[in-house]
């Protein structure tokens, strides 16, 4: 019962200390599953992020809910996801009852407009942790720059990006397999 309980606290720290949605939560869930917690190596957590991004909803609440599942299971799965997305809930039925009355207040503008400022730092450094670990080689360079210019200019959808992507990771994969064996 104790680890059910320590993954929804943990995830609603997570959630309740991190601002800007799932990218910027990155950085934050790497640190506290992989470095404090040990509940998931560098590589498995890229995987979550990966499958994450993939899934349907929000990328924070998707690899909560993997690691979860890992740990200890479906109601692992479902603790995680409790928890992440707790603190949201609370906070928003708070903001949903005073926005009115505050979203005008320039002090709320100036301060909304800093959160925004470092939410772009927080998930440019989850973009910069997530380059380094995962392109590898020069194909992995390829790949990204490819995937990178074609989703700057909107010639495919993201979900399109992100298959074919995976599709050519196999083959590459399968091809300096292959390569290897005849070599051997």
């Amino acid at each position: 019962m104790k680890i059910y309980l320590e993954l929804f606290l943990t995830f609603a720290k997570l959630g309740a200390c991190t601002f800007g949605g799932g990218y910027a939560m990155l950085p934050f869930i790497q640190k506290e599953v992989v470095e404090k917690r040990h509940w998931a190596t560098e590589q498995e957590i890229m995987d979550y992020y990966a499958v994450g991004q993939c899934t349907p909803g929000i990328i924070a609440v998707n690899t909560a809910t993997f690691i979860g599942y890992n740990k200890k299971g479906i109601l692992g799965g479902i603790c995680a996801t409790l928890g992440i997305v707790f603190p949201s809930i609370i906070i928003i039925l708070l903001i949903a009852n005073f926005l009115e009355a505050f979203a005008s207040n320039p002090m709320i503008q100036h301060a909304l407009a800093g959160i925004r400022i470092a939410v772009c730092v927080l998930i440019l450094n989850a973009v910069i942790k997530l380059f380094k670990s995962g392109v590898k080689d020069n194909y992995g360079y390829l790949l990204f720059l490819s995937a990178l210019i074609i989703s700057c200019f909107k010639i495919i959808p993201t979900i399109v990006i992100i298959l074919i992507s995976a599709a050519i990771g196999i083959l590459i994969h399968q091809t300096i397999k292959k390569k290897e064996e005849s070599e051997s």
